[in-house]
């Protein structure tokens, strides 16, 4: 029998399964409002705690880490709980700042309208 917690097993497999797969390109929907670029991307079953969102020099890229992985033998299995990333090239005149929201399974990223002003790392709120 296996002496190791089931967290510590979690955990192992987590890891084990994070060093083997490549991340999930994330869909994403993006429009202009008057005072920012919103892109919104479906980020199911993760905290803001997991995910990062990066604002460079005409670029923007946001990921997210893999939640979980029980150890568990699937019959069918399409997605994973993370493992999420996503970098995009803005569009000229937006750069000036950025803020994220994590709710309901959507993050939802604001890069403000204006000039880049500097790089930014951020967790949603």
């Amino acid at each position: 029998m296996d002496e190791r917690s089931s967290n510590e097993q979690v955990a192992d497999a987590t890891a084990a399964a994070e060093a083997e797969m490549a991340p999930q390109r994330v869909p994403v929907n993006m429009y202009e409002a008057p005072e920012a670029l919103v892109i919104v991307a479906p980020f199911a079953a993760v905290t803001a705690d997991d995910v990062t969102v990066e604002l460079r020099d005409g670029n923007l890229r946001f990921f997210a880490r893999l939640r979980s992985a029980a150890p568990r033998k699937h019959i069918l299995r399409e997605w994973d709980y993370g493992g999420y990333e996503r970098e995009l090239e803005l569009p000229e005149g937006f750069g000036a700042g950025v803020e994220a929201t994590l709710a309901n399974g959507q993050l939802v990223v604001r890069v403000r309208r204006g000039p880049f002003d500097r790089e930014v790392t951020i967790n949603p709120t």
